[in-house]
This record gives C-alpha cells, structure tokens and sequence, in this order.
C-alpha cells in the first residue's frame, strides 16, 4: 500500500518537475522588471486584517474544467444512451477553461498521472480581464 503512495508521489513530482522545466522555458522569454524589495515595515499587517484574511483563506470554491459545450434538443438528449456521442464546440487537443465558482479563471491541459486526471494551467487570465468579463 505505501509503495503505491510512493509511486504516486513519484508521479507527481516527475510532473511537477516537468511543469516547472516548462515554467523556466517561458521565463526566460520574459522581459525583466524592477520591482521593489518588500521588508516586513512597508506593509505590516494588523491582528484584524490577518483575522480576516483568515477567514477569506477558509472560504469553499467550485472549480469545475470545462471541455466544451453543445447545445441540443430535449427530443435528442431524451435518446441518448452508453455509446452515444454529443459533438461539442471545441477542436481536439484545444485548452480547457478552468472556472472558479462559474468565472473563467485560466486555460489548461489534462495530464493522466498514474490514471488519475490533473489540469496544468497553460494560461492564468489577468485580474483586469476578469473584472471586465464581470461587467
């Protein structure tokens, strides 16, 4: 039973190796910005304020992946059974969206790690995009 656990752990970390080889790839396409140094003295954080984000941080969402979607009668869905196939609007091999409690949040691709689905996110919409879309 542990040596499955430490396989699937294996599994895991080979994934997340390969996603952050990926990651380094893309940094180094990126263009280098001067940011400021943080220090615990430029922003403290009160008792209530972490109080709060304490409780932000416990708060349940619905992430839901999203391959595609169809748009059919109630006649056609009524007669479909195991084997019936629903043609969506997506082409093979396209990203999925990711949705956070109904909000596109990012795009992604399935990864099967040791037969179980995982989503790399290939693509994290800007906070800005996201604020538009709520309009």
């Amino acid at each position: 039973m542990s040596n499955d656990n430490d396989e699937d752990l294996s599994m895991w970390d080979e994934a997340l190796d390969e996603q952050a080889e990926a990651s380094a790839e893309e940094s180094n396409k990126a263009e280098a910005v001067e940011l400021e140094e943080l220090t615990e003295d430029d922003v403290p954080i009160t008792g209530e304020e972490k109080r709060k984000l304490d409780a932000i941080l416990d708060i349940p969402v619905t992430i839901s992946m999203e391959v595609g979607r169809s748009n059919i009668s109630i006649r056609n869905l009524l007669q479909l059974n195991q084997g019936s196939v629903v043609e969506l609007d997506r082409v093979a091999g396209e990203a999925l969206d990711v949705l956070v409690n109904g909000t596109l949040i990012a795009h992604g691709e399935v990864v099967v790690v040791n037969d179980k689905f995982g989503i790399r996110l290939t693509d994290v919409i800007s906070q800005t995009e996201r604020i538009k879309k709520l309009k």
